[in-house]
């Protein structure tokens, strides 16, 4: 079995699901080719696992100190290009395209009337879950963006619906957090200011990962570029997280049972559910706004990190897909094994 596995590369979250799923499909014998769309090539990093996978412009949104800017992203849109690839790419050679909502394999399977299944958590939108400033041009946008025959979405919670639990890309390991130990993973706020949010809470040792940053340590504060294992090795030594509201990551930190504190990214109706969504779970809090006070406020108030276990959704969903795909099989499976514990 041959598989064309498209990924959006805007955030590392897509990619760190793609890590996971890839991981399955390939042991359980099929043979996947990855496509990447959403980045420039010098954005990406650890990509090794991935092999000789193709790179595209797709689309992507321009965000600026915490926020997008809808004028820059207009302006750097191409869409003469992504029809382009969308025509160009060649389905014939496959048995199945994956989309974890990337629109050129999406749309190019869609057009070669080629087999597709979506997955991803943009596709829980379909469905009645918590949903902040919700729009027809959002619903628009989550339905026809990157559509496939059949479409999965995935969620920290059910919500009676017909979606499964979060893929994590964890492997099995002792979760041994240090007391005061933080990991801040703010990508889409300037840099500068993060440092100095953190700079006076000297009782806490940052491990800051972000965009621009270099190697280095100044007093309480360890700061890091992008990378995938020594964060996987920090965000479980960690006691709390504090990022933007990605579902990926969020995910993990359940996972792993941390104190979360989420800033989503304005304008972003995706991560403001997620804010909305983690606040009604009682899995985590949320805040328009970060400084300071904020932060020392939220590490110094009673803890109620989650309580969630979740099943290995990558490992079904490959298993699955070597079977046939087949969506009452889906339907079937048992993978909110964990029901009582998603208040």
């Amino acid at each position: 079995m041959r598989v064309l596995y498209g990924v959006q590369a805007t955030g590392n979250g897509h990619i760190s699901r793609a890590r996971a799923v890839g991981k399955y499909l390939q042991a359980e014998g099929i043979a996947v080719d990855f496509l990447f769309s959403g980045r420039p090539a010098d954005q990406l990093f650890d990509m090794q696992q991935f092999g000789d996978y193709q790179l595209k412009a797709g689309l992507t949104f321009v965000t600026e100190q915490g926020q997008i800017n809808y004028l820059k992203t207009a302006l750097r849109a191409k869409p003469l290009e992504l029809w382009r690839d969308i025509r160009q790419l060649d389905c014939s050679p496959y048995d199945l395209v994956l989309t974890d909502f990337e629109p050129v394999t999406a749309w190019a399977a869609r057009l070669q009337k080629k087999r597709s299944v979506a997955f991803g958590h943009q596709y829980a939108f379909l469905h009645q879950i918590p949903q902040a400033d919700s729009t027809p041009l959002s619903r628009s946008i989550f339905k026809f963006f990157a559509p496939g025959q059949q479409q999965i979405g995935l969620h920290w919670h059910h919500f009676n619906q017909p979606i499964l639990p979060p893929i994590v890309d964890l492997e099995p390991a002792e979760n041994t957090a240090e007391p005061d130990k933080v990991l801040v993973y703010l990508p889409f706020e300037d840099q500068n200011k993060v440092l100095q949010w953190l700079h006076p809470l000297t009782q806490y040792q940052f491990y800051l990962y972000g965009p621009g940053l270099s190697k280095s340590q100044s007093g309480h504060i360890q700061c890091s570029g992008p990378c995938v294992e020594q964060f996987k090795h920090d965000l479980r030594q960690s006691y709390a997280v504090i990022s933007n509201a990605g579902f990926e990551l969020v995910s993990e930190a359940l996972q792993l049972q941390k104190r979360i504190l989420v800033k989503a990214l304005q304008g972003q109706m995706e991560q403001q559910s997620n804010a909305l969504a983690l606040n009604q779970l009682q899995l985590g809090q949320s805040t328009k706004i970060l400084n300071t006070d904020v932060i020392k406020t939220w590490l110094t108030s009673p803890s109620h990190s989650s309580k969630v276990q979740y099943a290995n959704v990558a490992q079904a969903l490959a298993k699955w897909i070597r079977a046939g795909a087949c969506p009452t099989e889906l339907s079937q499976m048992n993978l909110w094994h964990d029901r009582s514990a998603q208040t």
